[in-house]
């Protein structure tokens, strides 16, 4: 990555942006590598040593990922519309896919989904220290939503529009750090982090309930008060989450995974049903600067 330039890395994470928009399509090597403006061979090297993965691979694993969002999130929807939304032509070829991937099938993955929640459980690991696991059980919903109740204002509102600036980060939660660090050095002989209203934001492209850690995309993103006349060496995106749920914490970065859980689970219980949308963090001060460690953070899913 450190040898690609930042153009270059630029033009495949657009190239992403359009596989990811068109996976329910026919989706051709050389009409993706036009899109980004590359011939079909350096493309597909570029998009291997920047992804780690090949064209293919990853148009493969976005369309079993996002069949798996709809199987959790969309009930209402066939396994048949299932596989024909992400750009499956036949039925059985994508029931193979998928149990080659989840070790199950569509059927089972949906049931199993309707009836376990994702729970955050602390283990000790060997050197004493607590890790952070998922497993999957049966929760005591209540418990959750009391917990958000007592921890979080929840409310229903519609965002307008914003203009980001933003670094993209594939690979474990934690080492988006790096992301914002390249972010802030950018910001920072700007002005921008000298802005009372400053405003960070974690846009999260995929679900780690679905998606391997390696895998997991996610954008550091400094919220812009204009679009940028110039590019300045730096991506920008329009971003219209439109209505969200948004819960707003102060709290350890520890508990975040517990507030995405509740959140989660707040839609669910109220009878909303998650957009076609990523959910994102906004964050409204710099925990190092608190005296109890905490974030003042929201936590936005948008719904339909």
């Amino acid at each position: 990555m450190k040898s690609i330039p930042n153009h270059t890395i630029t033009k495949i994470v657009t190239a992403i942006q359009f596989i990811e928009d068109n996976l329910h399509k026919k989706l051709v090597l050389n009409d993706i590598a036009k899109y980004a403006s590359f011939s079909p061979f350096h493309f597909h090297r570029l998009f291997l040593a920047v992804t780690k993965e090949t064209v293919n691979d990853f148009i493969i694993r976005k369309r079993l990922e996002k069949s798996a969002a709809f199987l959790m999130h969309k009930k209402q929807l066939s396994i048949t519309d299932i596989s024909e939304h992400v750009g499956y032509t036949n039925l059985s070829s994508f029931s193979r896919s998928f149990k080659k991937f989840y070790g199950m099938s569509p059927a089972d993955f949906k049931k199993e989904s309707s009836e376990k929640y994702s729970k955050i459980c602390k283990t000790e690991s060997k050197n004493g220290e607590i890790e952070v696991t998922f497993e999957q059980y049966v929760c005591n919903i209540n418990n959750i939503l009391n917990w958000l109740e007592m921890n979080a204002t929840t409310t229903v509102k519609e965002f307008s529009t914003f203009e980001l600036a933003y670094v993209s980060h594939q690979g474990k939660i934690e080492n988006i750090i790096n992301a914002y660090n390249q972010l802030i050095k950018w910001a920072t002989p700007k002005g921008f982090m000298n802005d009372e209203n400053l405003r960070m934001m974690t846009i999260y492209h995929d679900s780690p309930k679905i998606s391997d850690p390696s895998n997991l995309r996610m954008s550091a993103c400094l919220l812009l008060n204009k679009p940028l006349q110039k590019k300045e060496g730096i991506n920008t995106k329009t971003f219209t989450p439109g209505k969200c749920i948004i819960s707003r914490f102060e709290i350890k970065p520890t508990e975040f995974q517990q507030a995405w859980e509740a959140n989660f689970i707040w839609m669910s219980e109220n009878g909303f049903q998650k957009a076609n949308k990523d959910p994102f963090e906004i964050y409204y001060n710099n925990a190092a600067d608190h005296p109890e460690g905490k974030f003042i953070v929201d936590f936005c899913i948008p719904v339909e």
